[in-house]
């Protein structure tokens, strides 16, 4: 059992040489593995905040651009209106001219159909005024050609009036 003791029991150069070895491969650790550990470490965590800086840069210019992107649509839908304005202007003004030019159109045909039925009617009574005055000079030459009755110039006056009622 001396050796389960042994084992078991405590032994101060044991422990304290064990306490060495502690402090020794805890010093060479930190020589050599911690500071690299933590120059790692460092490194990475400067890695993921550049990373970090990066992607809010990255979004401070995506929300740049998105706003510049809703002024653009905002002034090109402004730009559309006003052009939708400009051009119901210009419709409205080419139709008031298009009337405008029909109406002149209209009172030019109108006035050229009323010269035309002044004149015909002009026509027409110098036509009539021929044949009137044609039929009177054939009652002329009748009346000439003979002696007249009352009887006869009545029958000759309503001849005449039939004459002119069927030319009419």
């Amino acid at each position: 059992m001396e050796g389960f003791e042994n084992f078991i029991g405590f032994n101060p150069w044991t422990a304290l040489f064990t306490l060495f070895n502690f402090i020794l491969v805890f010093l060479i650790l930190r020589k050599f593995l911690f500071k690299s550990v933590k120059k790692m470490i460092d490194d990475r965590q400067k890695e993921i905040d550049g990373l970090y800086a990066d992607a809010e840069s990255k979004q401070a210019e995506a929300d740049g651009l998105r706003k510049e992107y809703e002024q653009r649509i905002s002034a090109a839908k402004t730009e559309a209106a006003e052009i939708i304005r400009t051009a119901g202007k210009e419709a409205r003004r080419e139709s008031d001219g298009i009337i405008l030019d029909a109406k002149y159109e209209a009172s030019m045909i109108r006035e050229k159909a009323e010269r035309d039925i002044a004149l015909s009617k002009k026509r027409a009574m110098n036509e009539m005024k021929d044949e009137i005055s044609g039929i009177a000079m054939e009652i002329a030459e009748k009346l000439m050609a003979r002696e007249i009755t009352a009887e006869d110039q009545s029958a000759l006056v309503d001849e005449f009036i039939r004459k002119i009622g069927d030319e009419a």
